[in-house]
Parts: C-alpha cells; sequence; structure tokens
C-alpha cells in the first residue's frame, strides 16, 4: 500500500524531532538535559504524537479483573495505573516518538512499573510468531497489567482479545468484543484484517470444532488473510486522514 505525502512528511518530522530530543536529553550542555528534558519531550508528546488528542480522551477501559487497555499514556495516566496496583505496562507500539517514549519509561520508573515492548500491527495479521509472543508474554508478566498501543483501538484490542481468551477464559466468539466501533476500532478499513482473522477461525471451529491455539499451529495461514481481505476506501481515509491512526 502506498504511503501518502502527508504521512511521509510526518513521518520525517518525527525523525528530526527525535534526534533532537534525543540530543537534547543526553548530550552536552548538562543544564539543557536536566532543566528542559521533559519539557521537550512533552511538546514533542503533544504535538508530534497528536498526544493532546489522548489527554482530552485516552480511551481506556476495564479488559478483565486485573487487566486494563487504553491509548497511549501519559505520566499522569501511569501514575493512574500505579494507584491501581497495576504492575505491568505493555506497549505494543512499533515506531514510536521519542518524547513519549522517554516520558512513559519515566512515569513507569517513578510507579514501580515494568515497561514490558511487545511490536503488533495493526493493518496485517498477526504471524504465527506473534501470536505465540503474545501467549508467551501474557503468561510471564506480573499482573494486573495494562495495555496500550497508540490509539487504543486496534493493536490494543488484538491483545485485548488474547487477554480475555487467554488470562479470563473466554471463547473466542465473546473474547472477540474487544475488537469494536466502542474502542475505536473500524472494521472496514484495513485495520479489519484482525476482525477476519478471528471470524476465519470461527467458522473453521463450527465445522470442525478445532481449538484456537491448535488452529494457529496446524491451519492459520497470514499470508492468504492478507491476500484476501479487502478494506474501503472511505474507512481508510477516516482511520488514516481523520483519526491519524497508525
Amino acid at each position: 500500500m502506498a504511503t501518502s505525502p502527508f504521512k511521509e512528511a510526518k513521518r520525517g518530522l518525527r525523525r528530526t524531532s527525535g534526534a533532537f530530543l534525543h540530543s537534547a536529553v543526553h548530550a552536552p550542555p548538562t543544564w539543557l538535559g536536566t532543566r528542559f528534558a521533559s519539557a521537550l519531550c512533552y511538546v514533542e508528546m503533544l504535538l508530534i504524537d497528536y498526544g493532546i488528542v489522548r489527554m482530552v480522551y485516552n480511551n481506556r477501559h476495564r479488559v478483565g479483573p486485573d487487566t486494563w487497555r487504553s491509548a497511549q499514556p501519559a505520566p499522569h495516566h501511569i501514575a493512574w495505573a500505579g494507584r491501581r496496583g497495576v504492575r505491568t505496562v505493555i506497549n505494543l507500539r512499533g515506531e514510536q516518538s521519542y518524547g513519549t517514549r522517554w516520558l512513559e519509561q519515566q512515569a513507569c520508573a517513578r510507579q514501580g512499573i515494568k515497561l514490558v515492548d511487545l511490536t503488533l500491527k495493526s493493518r496485517a495479521a498477526p504471524t504465527r510468531a506473534e501470536f505465540a509472543a503474545m501467549k508467551d508474554v501474557l503468561g510471564k508478566v506480573e499482573y494486573p497489567i495494562l495495555v496500550h498501543c497508540k490509539s487504543g483501538a486496534d493493536r490494543a484490542g488484538l491483545m485485548s482479545v488474547m487477554i480475555s481468551h487467554l488470562h479470563d477464559g473466554l471463547p473466542i466468539r465473546k473474547a472477540l468484543n474487544q475488537l469494536s466501533l466502542r474502542y475505536g476500532h473500524v472494521r472496514s478499513a484495513d485495520t479489519g484484517v484482525l476482525d477476519a482473522v478471528f471470524h476465519r477461525y470461527l467458522a473453521d471451529e463450527a465445522r470442525t470444532g478445532i481449538a484456537f491455539w491448535d488452529w494457529v499451529e496446524t491451519v492459520y495461514d497470514p499470508r492468504e488473510m492478507n491476500s484476501t481481505f479487502k478494506a474501503r476506501g472511505w474507512a481508510n481515509r477516516l482511520v488514516n486522514n481523520i483519526l491519524h491512526r497508525e
């Protein structure tokens, strides 16, 4: 899928601002790193990473008794999680702005929360290795947990399906409610390939009774899912140009 000039320009600005912030925080003069590091990172998080939108609405929801999902948290969101006993934050983002990342690391350290990275994609069917990584992480982390991506809609929804199924014991049919317009997930856009994966499983389950993980390991073909899923143009314009989802 071709990348728009606007998105390329935005990524270039993010790389430039990230390099500047990295120098400001870590390189001489020392006073710049100590006095202005946090302020510079806040500016980058709010303006380059669209954090100003998440300040108004963080798309935070409870998944289960000891799990939450949200958009990219700001430091005060991490403090909220700490007050509720969250022990682990799982970051599902790939490319992440430097300022946002630095602020999240600092906030987690202040709250005594472990920050775990697990990179997922919102516009491609998860590979078998990615499914295995989700299962592995959810089996090892200390609960309660908060999982997040950028907007809290797609990658967080995918991970929340896995939480509901693996950790809370819900069947996939019920766990699939975590991928919903309620959370900002648009099934008609490229992000709908995530729904298509689970609906394909449900069709095979109804026919053969196969368990989900047996299906992932023996039947599932992510390349075929990617090649057969068709998004709608209006939905992609909504997600990419208006909601600024990545």
